[in-house]
């Protein structure tokens, strides 16, 4: 449990609060407390925590990191709720095209017997990640919200809008893409507007998908199915934003008439499960992950296009990393907020998330038009890769979550 001190007045002083219970946020505290029980910790968060298992959306999971829950302790109580993803395939066609044609097909191991990803309900995951915080002894308060903080020598203060003070050695923000504590920093950020929602949401279909992933590439943007458990599919489907506002709105008719103009007959009929909600769709890179006693992760330090799937994945990564380097600096005495501690996080975090943006950024300018030329290189293009096994086996690598310098709970290690 934390430690109590009174000062200059009543606070509750902790190793690191967290702002944001999201996966990230959770993930990151179960962590810290797995590799080092003496280390107090706290999670800020505005949603209420026993309301977790009501998400009703899904994420794609990594093989690496279903290896960190997995060491965590979680991926063993939560697999049996997962569809595993055994194949993926790739098309490119325009909406109105009778045939959509097969251009790219990836195997689904990442090692033998390890698919390179399963779909998991964050309805599932979520509450299980927080029932471990919560035996680990990590301290919640929630339903709450950071309004400020300033930076001490050696803490920061964290002031709630009920007026309560926390004071930690680290304040991590993983409060989202739109994250008030990274603005409150003054960490600028690269952005820019895709003008394309993502619609988000669950279908159920006549005929099992056999655990095969679809993405197809439409002139509005990417439609991706991805298998649920059952014969049911999560949906992210691009459009433009006003389209996607449009269909969000509509009746029921009218969203599943295009929906099935998306999706095809291939599983046989559809019927739309639980709400539909359409997200913004951007690119925003925090410049700076770190200042003193200050850390950024997840989405409040990078969103990209959720083209490529790996949003959450990079949190992970995010979060196997800070967590390896806080508790090996305070296994060397070191203290866990100062700059050439969170340093080391932010050098083996930046230029990897830069790159990613870029690559989802190219693929959703390259994929997200209706250009024949453009049609032609990149169909091309797709079809060489699906003739070169070596070229795929890096991809699938890629999206496994292996590529780059690994931290050890993405290894399936402990720290």
């Amino acid at each position: 449990m934390a430690k109590k001190a009174k000062t200059d007045g009543s606070a509750d002083i902790f190793d690191v609060v967290i702002v944001g219970g999201g996966y990230v946020g959770l993930s990151l505290a179960v962590a810290l407390k797995q590799g080092d029980a003496g280390l107090s910790c706290a999670v800020v968060d505005p949603k209420p925590m026993d309301q977790l298992h009501l998400d009703p959306r899904a994420s794609a999971i990594a093989a690496a990191a279903s290896r960190m829950l997995t060491q965590l302790g979680i991926w063993q109580q939560i697999e049996k709720d997962s569809q595993p993803i055994n194949e993926m395939i790739v098309t490119d066609s325009r909406l109105r095209d009778a045939v959509r044609p097969v251009f790219l097909t990836f195997g689904g191991e990442a090692t033998e017997g390890e698919p390179f990803a399963h779909m998991m309900p964050n309805g599932v995951m979520m509450p299980a990640l927080y029932k471990a915080a919560k035996k680990l002894g990590v301290t919640f308060f929630a339903p709450a919200t950071a309004d400020s903080f300033r930076t001490l020598a050696d803490h920061t203060e964290i002031t709630l809008e009920n007026g309560k003070q926390l004071k930690g050695r680290l304040l991590v923000a993983a409060d989202g893409v739109r994250s008030r504590l990274r603005d409150l920093a003054g960490i600028r950020t690269v952005n820019w507007d895709y003008g394309q929602s993502g619609i988000v949401t669950t279908v159920a279909h006549e005929r099992p998908h056999e655990g095969r992933a679809e993405e197809h590439f439409l002139p509005a943007g990417p439609f991706a199915i991805l298998p649920l458990p059952g014969n049911r599919s999560s949906l992210v489907w691009t459009e433009k934003t006003t389209d996607a506002e449009r269909l969000v709105r509509s009746d029921e008719f009218t969203f599943e008439l295009e929906l099935e103009r998306r999706f095809g007959h291939h599983l046989g009929a559809l019927k739309v499960e639980g709400p539909r909600r359409a997200y913004p769709l951007g690119l925003k890179l925090a410049r700076d992950f770190v200042k003193p006693r200050f850390a950024l992760i997840g989405d409040a330090a990078h969103g990209i296009h959720p083209i490529a799937g790996q949003g959450l994945n990079l949190g992970f990564k995010d979060v196997a990393a800070l967590a390896e380097v806080l508790v090996d600096a305070r296994r060397l005495g070191q203290d866990p907020g100062g700059l050439d501690v969170l340093e080391r996080y932010q050098r083996w975090r930046r230029f990897d998330t830069f790159q990613m943006g870029v690559v989802t950024d190219v693929l959703n300018r390259l994929f997200s038009n209706d250009s024949d030329i453009l049609r032609a290189m990149r169909d091309f293009g797709l079809g060489l890769v699906d003739r070169m096994p070596g070229l795929k086996t890096q991809f699938i690598r890629e999206a496994s979550g292996f590529a780059g310098p690994v931290p050890k709970l993405l290894s399936g290690e402990p720290i």
